[in-house]
């Protein structure tokens, strides 16, 4: 199973029996079996048929639309397996202690997986980094002991504010930068998880729909107008393991350059070329296909993509259950 990136503007997304075709301006295509197809991610102007969308959206397979520059601006994706009364549970639990207990478990796995991405980074004689992982140590010792989200938070930001730093330490000199910026990215580094974490979130919500919860009732993060705040809780745990290492891979490895970016002179922002996005992507999504072994539900490999369903397969059964503590964070060595 794979997720399918379009990024050619003018593309046209067919159905030919069991097969979806992406038929291309210069008269090019590529052609997939529908049944190996998780997903759909267009980026740019991408055309798709009725046939296509019914196809889709019988079978459950989510259509995400982003522009070339990585905003999002929504997803096709059937409503068929929404689950009224595991929602009305969902929601109930936002005020009750379930919702700080999940935000506890939550923070410190984000802590912890931060703490390893940085340590694979790190020498010996790198005291500065060394310190960086010692704030992040000390914030999540600080986790339990929080007796609210707004505490709670305040130590996830410290924690990500070293955590930053740490890598701005230990990447490769010419991709330098000076912590998290997003709406532009202002660097090489921020264009490229920005980018990650849009496509991660886009997954996630994609998976909460399909087990029939409501992707906008979060629990830590707190109600915001059209914001996904259950994905963005999730999401938590899979920043450092999944986008993160991918970019900290992609850059130290040699693997992009800097002549695949460009900057806009109108908002100073830094993005990815077509060949910078195809490198990403690539990459990217090689890494969801990868296996691990670090899902806590299952005790055999699973892809990263099968993990992200599995998690939230345990999320659903401790909102049934009332009790947080049936979640089982994502934690890496």
């Amino acid at each position: 199973m794979s997720i399918l990136f379009i990024d050619e503007n003018g593309a046209v997304v067919t159905k030919n029996g069991n097969r979806i075709v992406v038929q291309y301006k210069d008269d090019s295509s590529k052609s997939l079996p529908v049944e190996t197809l998780e997903s759909i991610v267009i980026l740019g102007s991408v055309q798709l048929t009725t046939q296509c969308m019914e196809e889709c959206l019988t079978r459950g397979i989510p259509v995400a639309f982003f522009s070339k520059g990585g905003k999002y601006f929504g997803r096709l994706q059937s409503t068929s397996h929404t689950n009224a009364e595991r929602q009305r549970m969902q929601s109930g639990l936002y005020h009750q202690p379930f919702a700080l207990d999940f935000a506890k478990i939550i923070i410190s796995a984000k802590l912890k997986n931060q703490i390893v991405v940085l340590r694979r980074y790190t020498k010996d004689h790198d005291e500065s980094t060394i310190d960086c992982i010692q704030a992040l140590i000390n914030c999540r010792k600080k986790i339990e002991s929080c007796e609210n989200i707004t505490s709670l938070l305040g130590y996830e930001g410290q924690g990500a504010k070293a955590y930053f730093k740490g890598l701005s330490l230990v990447i490769e000199k010419d991709f330098s930068f000076s912590g998290r910026s997003r709406r532009p990215p202002l660097d090489e580094f921020n264009a490229m998880i920005s980018l990650g974490y849009t496509i991660l979130m886009n997954e996630i919500v994609a998976a909460i729909e399909m087990k029939g919860m409501n992707p906008y009732f979060g629990f830590m993060h707190r109600d915001h107008e059209n914001h996904p705040t259950l994905a963005s809780d999730l999401l938590e745990e899979w920043r450092a393991v999944l986008v993160d290492s991918t970019v900290m891979s992609l850059i130290n490895g040699h693997e992009i350059h800097k002549e695949d970016y460009l900057f806009n002179p109108e908002n100073q922002g830094c993005y990815l070329t077509k060949k910078g996005l195809r490198v990403f992507l690539n990459k990217f999504n090689k890494k969801l296909q990868t296996k691990t072994k670090y899902i806590p539900s299952v005790d055999f490999p699973v892809t990263f993509r099968q993990g992200i369903a599995l998690q939230i397969n345990t999320l659903s059964h401790a909102i049934e259950c009332s009790d947080a503590s049936f979640y089982k964070p994502v934690e890496i060595r």
